[in-house]
């Protein structure tokens, strides 16, 4: 009786079974439709097309011409463009901040674009129509092509930005890869790239501090008066409780730098020595008519806190930009959120290092004061085809510690590098030691 059980028991399962595939199969799909791929390369789809009828020309990129993730300055002969410089702005992206104030993802796009170029075997510049065309500050509007390697294809690097999520569209669907372009940014949101990520960018210093580039706070240091601020830069001098901080602008070729005062807090010595490049977070304040950081804050048990001052590296060589007496002594025109506006180089330069060769020393003036801790210190009046420029020593002393006087530069011809300082609304160059004045 139980094996007769068994038997029926069994033979109603397979029964069941046999009916579940036939249900199943009834409830199949009729089509046989692919899944949708969870990734499209849209820069791998799209090709370069060199006889399209637009313009096309071959570039070069160094490393001082990297500005920003859609922003770049290629090297071209003057036969092209009589700068020797192609300015050029990519069409349809707009990559966060990096070169002005930083904005969240700047940072990432910026490194993006210059690890694309800076290993490319050949870099293109496509124009959108079959001339070249400008925005209203003359930078050239563009596709950037690149080969990785001699054997690859190019690809489109406008693309491949708003592909990785890191950069937003800017009038991308009106352009000749419009829906490419568009595609591309939908891609990215979808799947949740940096900008589109709705997580924090780890490079961007959260918290109080607004995070500036030296350049800005040059520019605009009155606007950020009484604000924290991070900025990040190479030491160029530490002494006396104060030290000089600058960075290159590609945009301008032009070194801006900002002086620091750390007051009597020695930790902060190591950490802001001369070559070590370093992130510091402090209070803009006037200091006798010169803009300054200071109210540092660091706490060595916490040097990940984006409100510590940290270095970064260190061992890094001092630029000493060489400015000849003229071009201190004229004026420099740059560009400002999308406005040329003109200035004083030397005020632009405050702060900043800077050489000048062949300055024929007309006067000195030494400072003889006895209660003044600079006795000793001098000011040289120099000149060059005309133009006079002051360099102020520091106290100077030889190799045995004696003092050194004027007679050792009175009518001498000397170079020099230094600190451009501005004192009682005149500039002049700060000397330190004598390691920074050559003798002819």
């Amino acid at each position: 009786m139980k094996k007769t059980t068994f038997r029926i028991i069994s033979l109603i399962l397979i029964v069941c079974m046999i009916g579940a595939v036939f249900t199943a199969c009834d409830q199949a799909p009729a089509d046989n439709t692919p899944a949708e791929p969870t990734h499209i390369d849209y820069v791998d789809q799209l090709k370069l097309d060199l006889n399209s009828g637009r313009k096309h020309y071959e570039v070069k990129w160094t490393e001082r011409s990297h500005i920003d993730g859609d922003t770049s300055h290629f090297t071209v002969p003057k036969d092209f463009d009589a700068t020797g410089i192609v300015k050029a702005r990519y069409l349809a992206v707009d990559t966060p901040e990096s070169t002005g104030q930083i904005e969240e993802w700047g940072k990432a796009a910026s490194a993006f674009t210059k690890e694309k170029l800076s290993t490319a075997h050949s870099i293109i510049i496509e124009s959108e129509t079959d001339r070249w065309n400008f925005d209203g500050n003359g930078r050239y509007l563009v596709w950037v092509w690149y080969k990785p390697t001699a054997e690859a294809d190019y690809r489109c690097l406008n693309i491949e930005l708003l592909q990785n999520g890191l950069g937003g569209g800017s009038s991308s669907a009106e352009t000749i890869y419009g829906q490419t372009a568009v595609n591309a940014i939908a891609q990215a949101t979808k799947e949740k790239l940096y900008m589109f990520s709705g997580t924090k960018d780890p490079d961007f210093p959260y918290g109080e501090a607004k995070s500036v580039t030296l350049k800005e706070l040059r520019i605009n240091a009155a606007s950020y008066e009484g604000q924290k601020v991070a900025v990040e830069g190479i030491i160029t001098y530490n002494s006396n409780y104060e030290a000089y901080i600058e960075s290159y602008d590609a945009e301008t070729d032009m070194y801006f730098g900002m002086q620091i005062f750390y007051g009597y807090n020695s930790q902060l010595i190591p950490v802001l020595e001369q070559g070590a490049i370093v992130r510091v977070v402090g209070v803009v304040n006037s200091f006798y008519g010169t803009y300054q950081i200071s109210s540092l804050k660091y706490n060595a048990m916490r040097p990940t806190d984006p409100a510590n001052t940290s270095q970064i590296s260190k061992g890094n060589p001092i630029a000493f930009k060489e400015v000849t007496p003229a071009e201190f002594a004229g004026n420099k025109t740059i560009l400002i959120n999308d406005e040329e506006k003109t200035f004083k180089y030397a005020d632009l330069s405050v702060s900043a290092s800077i050489s000048m060769k062949n300055l024929k020393v007309d006067s000195v003036y030494t400072t003889t004061n006895p209660a003044a801790s600079d006795t000793g210190a001098m000011t040289l009046t120099c000149s060059v085809d005309g133009v006079t420029v002051d360099v102020r020593t520091a106290v100077l002393k030889d190799a045995n510690g004696n003092l050194i006087t004027a007679e050792t530069f009175q009518g001498k011809t000397i170079d020099i590098q230094g600190i451009v300082d501005c004192y009682e609304g005149s500039y002049q160059i700060r000397v330190f030691s004598m390691d920074d004045i050559v003798i002819h």
